[in-house]
């Protein structure tokens, strides 16, 4: 079978594997039908996310059909559509125990320390299968891996209805926090970006203010919005220079702090900023077994995935795919790679 495979970073290659066999652990077999290209696979590429490893198929937005099952599969039948979760745990340490998975001391994920879904078929336990919505298309169906970041996220801030939430950042990663954000009906919702396009689509989407940081002094303004308190959750969903140190300025008394990126890069911060409004500063990593929390969320249509998807290449055009995301077309909202049968 054919695969897309990151050698090192800046080679892209189309390469020959061996299709997968069912084994005891891995007692599934999908046949993959839709990808979805994210920052972080932007980011392998590239050479600058720090967690992954080389050479690697990557590719963890991942949704196919079960084409094998083994006979200790309970949760999927063949022909079923499913979209299979990126995170893989030992279960046993310090983290597992405590039910965060997401964050195991021997973590492995799909398309970044092991091999992906960027291929005709992969092996995984019938386990990390979540059965699709009938009425979503495979395409529109990689939206939901990014929208159990969203909820993930939205866990991690305990949001509640008395919170005042500012996003800092509007694309992929923030539309979606935006969108399970507006579920909480929180008091006031106010979105951060440079882009006044991106600003715009966030108020028909939700949001009930907006900042453009290249214009106004982000927390000066937040602070405004606020009635003078400040944000009691602000989530940083743009991860560049300066946005943490914005968000920490930007949060008030008492407030939670969410930070997202992966960057290794030094960033300006003070412990002032942070004790003096005894602030909690929280990690958001991947998803906590969220896969079907977003799907009863679509299937009740409190979420919709459909029109996030701007463009689609076949998965053997990969190169192509990636050089168009890098292009940074107006255009682009979502980029998927398709399996042919």
């Amino acid at each position: 079978m054919k695969a897309v495979q990151i050698v090192q970073p800046g080679d892209l290659r189309i390469i020959d594997m061996e299709k997968p066999q069912l084994t005891e652990e891995h007692n599934v077999i999908v046949r993959m039908t839709a990808a979805g290209i994210c920052g972080s696979d932007m980011g392998i590429y590239h050479g600058t996310n720090a967690a992954a490893t080389y050479p690697r198929v990557i590719g963890h937005e991942i949704v196919g059909v079960v084409e094998e099952v083994g006979p200790t599969a309970k949760k999927v039948k063949v022909g079923d559509r499913v979209i299979i979760d990126q995170v893989t745990a030992c279960g046993h340490c310090y983290a597992c125990r405590k039910g965060r998975p997401n964050v195991c001391g021997d973590l492995h994920v799909r398309g970044v320390h092991i091999d992906g879904g960027y291929r005709e078929y992969i092996d995984v336990a019938d386990t990390d299968c979540y059965l699709l919505p009938d009425f979503l298309s495979d395409t529109d169906a990689v939206m939901i891996e990014p929208t159990t970041i969203a909820v993930q996220c939205c866990s991690r801030a305990q949001l509640e209805s008395d919170d005042t939430v500012l996003i800092i950042g509007s694309g992929a990663l923030g539309s979606s926090i935006l969108r399970i954000v507006r579920l909480y009906h929180p008091q006031r919702i106010i979105v951060a970006d440079i882009d006044d396009a991106k600003l715009d689509e966030a108020l028909k989407n939700g949001a009930t203010d907006v900042i453009n940081s290249a214009r106004e002094d982000l927390p000066a303004r937040a602070h405004e919005l606020t009635d003078g308190y400040g944000p009691t959750v602000t989530i940083d969903a743009a991860c560049v220079k300066g946005s943490l140190l914005n968000a920490l300025q930007a949060t008030g008394n008492a407030g939670r702090v969410i930070t997202m990126g992966f960057s290794v890069a030094p960033t300006e911060v003070n412990q002032f900023v942070i004790t003096s409004k005894e602030l909690d500063v929280r990690g958001s990593r991947l998803q906590n077994r969220k896969f079907q929390d977003v799907i009863d969320l679509v299937n009740a249509h409190k979420v919709d995935l459909t029109g996030s998807v701007s463009h689609t290449f076949p998965f053997t055009e990969a190169q192509k795919a990636f050089d168009f995301v890098d292009s940074r077309d107006p255009s682009i909202r979502k980029v998927v790679l398709t399996f042919g049968k």
